[in-house]
């Protein structure tokens, strides 16, 4: 199909290129868009009765919502849904401070500031704010990794025993965590106020589930000393997880049988209660709280039956009543829990706006990703003062604010009102309640995140390379503790992006008939090459990691070998201008010889001849150079360096082959090197020879060159993809651009956005050979400048024309 035929199916209209976009929009130049930057910049900095009331409000988006606020349409809901959830704090709170190996009143304390404070500066109004099972683990880890058992044995004289010092123990955890969360909550609100709520994005959602299963996974092998009665070693740093687990089972046979009694049946009901509550629940106005029910149920039963006492089943023991004073954190201890406080940052934020957006989505509300950021880190931090762990949304108690019909965070102010009461008044009530029931809590609430191990499943149907990630961020999160864990996930996450990057889909685009529509021909049948051009397309930008692979998949892509064909050219101009310096010498020995021969003919006519040697020795010289050689000299001819002339057959076997050879010794050149003699190095003589050398030539200029002829007038590069381009890649472009010139094949560039057509101009891509010509808005737009400028009369086509070195041609 030529390109007369072809242009009746492409839809002609003007063709566009950057230059003519720019004369028809009046595109702003980098001059001008850096005027308008300094004009927006001082724009910012001026300070206006609305801006101050714009920066107040979103500062603190309850100053927005709550004047609207109307308590006969939202209160009663929020009181209910308040209720619901404050009675879900009270267990959670005490089962969670386990976790995080600090006294149970302090989960107590977490449930309830944290709360009040996001109240004030939260954009979401369903999200619920407290204590987290993922969180507390993390917590956990930094406090038993910096304040250990052995750290507080207590020692009488010279010998120390196994007891512990439990109050002074505790009482340093606390310091720990209540530092680490206030240097996380310093974390979350210093990225906020700089804007870089997006960081969140980079823990993906498969990495957050992942990292969430592995760390229910930890919490799990933390409980079993509860659940089994037993004092394992406590174990930090990578493969902790494995160690414990190790001397757990080990410990299997001192199990104290009251106390996996009391978990036994504590989980059964917990299961069971559980169950029956999600049967009935769309039956009921607020669903049953079986947590408050199994810890007031375990405490009744404990106190009156003195567990304690009489079976020595651990208890939670002293809960103060009322409020602690604030204190401040110990800051000697930040250096040592920086790394944990930004993975609790990071891991909290993520978890907080996922849940934060799905809740916005469905109610048709929008959440500030950034003032989310700083509230999640108001609250952390203020509540560190305070003695409260890191926080973040839960989605058991958000699910149970949200179905209950919780309308705004005036439910967080209802259910810290519960959490209030219970320090103030109803604390001291629940020291009898014995810590197996909240480990059964723990347990039985970590079974929709054991749930999530069917996400192996799901991703190998959907993306290998989402499983991957699923399956490394889980295993090192076992394996490497939870803040290596994180570190690794998150790398490991980061070089799959890169690897996509570096390994795309390159494709050749056709023309859909009829249409502007260009599609990659091998996945559409429909679509059709456009004679002469090759449409060439990445499916990622170009950038310094994958310029070389781009490279190489268009010299595949278009038949091109771009290298070998340059050489050939430039063979090809060599020989040319070989034979036309050879020409010129046969020229002057012509003239030379017709000179002497009418030298002759005046002697021989004079009647006097002459002898003389050096005419003689330039006879046979020319001789052996012009190829004629006489009956006389079949001996062979060659040329020493002192200019005396020999004459020796090259071949002894087949004296009609001879060779000429220059400043070298007879033997030592070949046939097989010839690629690498310089012009005149050598001269085959004989016919039968002539042919052998055009036959080797033929096989090393083109045999071993590759594709030596090409149909391609002209290669658009569509830069659709890119959304930037750097130095590497404008080099390389500006490479391909000279490197198929060599070979009369133009290069044209479409669909380029306006940030990368402004990279361009900065890295000095225009010049007096490359233009804004050569830029087109579209695909289309260069296909009709390719057919109109070239067509098919522009092919190049180079022949494979061999000649032999006395320039006769094949």
């Amino acid at each position: 199909m030529d390109s007369r035929r072809f242009g009746k199916y492409i839809v002609e209209r003007e063709v566009l290129d950057e230059q003519r976009l720019e004369e028809i929009t009046q595109r702003k130049t980098h001059s001008d868009n850096q005027s308008s930057l300094t004009e927006r910049l001082k724009d910012s900095l001026r300070c206006t009765v609305p801006k101050l009331k714009h920066s107040v409000m979103s500062s603190l988006p309850v100053l927005y919502w709550l004047p609207k606020y109307s308590v006969w349409d939202y209160g009663m809901p929020d009181l209910i849904s308040g209720i619901s959830v404050g009675i879900m704090h009270l267990p959670q709170g005490l089962a969670y401070a386990m976790l995080a190996s600090v006294p149970p009143v302090f989960g107590l304390y977490s449930s309830l500031y944290p709360a009040l404070i996001y109240f004030f500066f939260g954009t979401s109004r369903h999200i619920s704010i407290g204590t987290f099972t993922v969180l507390s683990i993390m917590v956990g880890s930094v406090t038993e990794r910096l304040a250990p058992d052995v750290n507080f044995l207590i020692q009488n004289g010279t010998n120390v025993t196994a007891e512990v010092n439990i109050t002074a123990r505790d009482s340093y955890r606390v310091q720990v965590a209540v530092a680490t969360t206030v240097l996380g909550g310093l974390i979350q609100v210093a990225l906020g106020l700089v804007k870089f709520g997006f960081v969140g994005t980079y823990l993906s959602e498969p990495l957050v589930r992942a990292y969430t299963t592995a760390a229910s996974a930890h919490a799990v092998v933390a409980q079993l000393k509860y659940i089994f009665g037993v004092s394992p070693t406590r174990f930090s740093g990578p493969f902790s997880m494995v160690y414990t687990l190790k001397d757990v089972c080990s410990l299997l046979p001192y199990t104290h049988l009251p106390t996996l009694v009391v978990s036994a049946v504590s989980m059964v009901f917990l299961i069971a209660a559980k169950e029956l509550n999600s049967f009935i629940s769309p039956k009921l106005p607020v669903p049953i709280p079986v947590e408050l029910i199994t810890i007031v149920a375990g405490t009744l039963i404990s106190a009156y039956t003195h567990l304690n006492r009489n079976y020595t089943i651990s208890v939670v023991g002293e809960i103060p009543s009322g409020l602690s004073p604030p204190s401040v954190p110990d800051a000697s201890l930040f250096g040592e829990v920086i790394g944990d406080a930004f993975a609790l940052a990071m891991v909290g934020y993520a978890i907080s706006i996922s849940l934060g957006k799905t809740f916005a989505l469905k109610h048709g509300y929008k959440v500030d990703s950034n003032q989310e950021l700083v509230a999640l880190g108001l609250s952390n931090a203020v509540g560190g003062f305070f003695q409260c762990f890191s926080v973040c949304s839960s989605m058991s108690r958000s699910l149970i604010q949200e179905t209950t019909g919780g309308k705004t965070q005036m439910a967080a102010v209802a259910s810290s009102l519960i959490v209030l009461v219970t320090i103030l008044k109803l604390g001291p009530l629940f020291q009898e309640l014995p810590k197996a029931v909240l480990a059964a809590i723990v347990f039985v609430n970590l079974k929709g995140m054991f749930k999530q191990h069917s996400d192996i499943v799901t991703l190998w149907k959907r993306s290998k390379i989402d499983l991957m990630v699923w399956l490394v961020t889980w295993v090192s999160t076992l394996l490497l503790n939870l803040d290596l864990g994180l570190v690794a996930s998150i790398l490991f996450a980061l070089l799959t992006v890169i690897f996509r990057t570096q390994m795309p889909t390159y494709s050749v685009l056709g023309n859909v008939p009829g249409t502007e529509l260009y599609v990659d021909i091998e996945t559409h049948r429909e679509a059709r090459d456009v004679p002469g051009v090759t449409i060439f397309r990445s499916s990622a930008t170009v950038y310094f990691a994958n310029a070389d692979l781009y490279i190489e998949a268009l010299k595949e892509k278009s038949g091109l070998d771009i290298s070998k064909m340059i050489i050939y050219k430039k063979r090809q101009e060599a020989k040319q201008r070989r034979r036309e310096r050879r020409a010129e010498r046969r020229a002057k020995r012509q003239a030379k010889k017709e000179r002497r021969a009418a030298q002759r003919a005046a002697k021989h006519l004079s009647g006097a001849p002459v002898f003389s040697v050096e005419e003689e020795a330039g006879s046979w010289r020319n001789t052996c150079v012009d190829g004629d050689v006489t009956d006389r000299e079949q001996q062979g001819c060659t040329e020493r360096e002192n200019g005396t002339v020999f004459i020796i057959p090259t071949t002894p076997r087949t004296p009609d082959r001879w060779e000429y050879l220059k400043g070298g010794e007879p033997d030592c050149t070949s046939l097989g090197s010839i690629s690498e003699l310089q012009e005149g190095d050598t001269t085959t003589l004989d016919s039968s020879s002539d042919d052998t050398l055009s036959r080797d030539l033929e096989r090393i200029s083109l045999g071993s060159l590759g594709k030596w002829t090409w149909d391609i007038h002209s290669i658009i590069i569509d830069l659709s993809t890119a959304n930037f381009i750097d130095i590497v890649a404008i080099k390389t472009i500006k490479n391909i651009i000279h490197d198929f010139s060599e070979i009369d094949v133009d290069i044209y560039i479409a669909c380029c956005q306006a940030p990368v057509v402004e990279q361009l101009e900065l890295g000095d891509f225009f010049s007096e050979t490359i233009t804004k010509r050569s830029l087109f808005v579209s695909v289309h737009d260069a296909v009709l400048y390719c057919l109109n400028h070239r067509g098919a009369t522009s092919i190049p086509r180079y022949e494979p024309s061999v000649d032999t070195y006395d320039g006769t041609k094949l």
